[in-house]
């Protein structure tokens, strides 16, 4: 009798330590988040060509209320001869580029990335980059380049 009531002792504080430990990690990851409506007002793409397993990078810049973010999404490609072609997404097609699926986008940001949805409801991460000047659709997007060295 005394070693089942160890092993039920053992399983009640396994589990009762694996909530301590996962309850800040699953509250806590979404906090910083915040959520707003926002509008892609340009995009830029840095085409890998005749690559295998070489990065392409899909820079987007987006309009909100109050500020402009920017994030890029690197998608790693196969494909030769055709730069707009990647061989990959026909078997995994997460890494298909992210594209706006309307004119107003709900999307989350915090400090390092941009969460914006596919038009299935999978989410996509976008890596947040505020250094680049790539865009030249929009003087908005340019404004917020900080120069590499500062």
């Amino acid at each position: 009798m005394s070693y089942f009531s160890r092993i039920d002792s053992v399983i009640r504080t396994s589990v009762y330590l694996a909530c301590s430990l996962a309850a800040p990690i699953s509250f806590g990851a979404a906090a910083d988040r915040q959520q707003v409506q926002a509008r892609l007002i340009d995009h830029a793409e840095l085409l890998c060509a005749n690559c295998f397993f070489g990065p392409t990078d899909y820079y987007f810049c987006f309009a909100t209320d109050q500020k402009v973010l920017i994030g890029y999404q690197r998608v790693p490609v196969i494909n030769w001869e055709d730069s707009s072609k990647n061989f990959l997404t026909r078997v995994h097609h997460q890494w298909m580029p992210w594209s706006a699926p309307g004119e107003t986008i709900p999307l989350g940001y915090d400090d390092k990335h941009i969460w914006v949805a596919r038009v299935n409801g999978k989410q996509v991460k976008l890596t947040r980059d505020e250094r680049r000047g790539l865009f030249t659709h929009d003087s908005r997007c340019g404004s917020t380049v900080v120069p590499k060295g500062q």
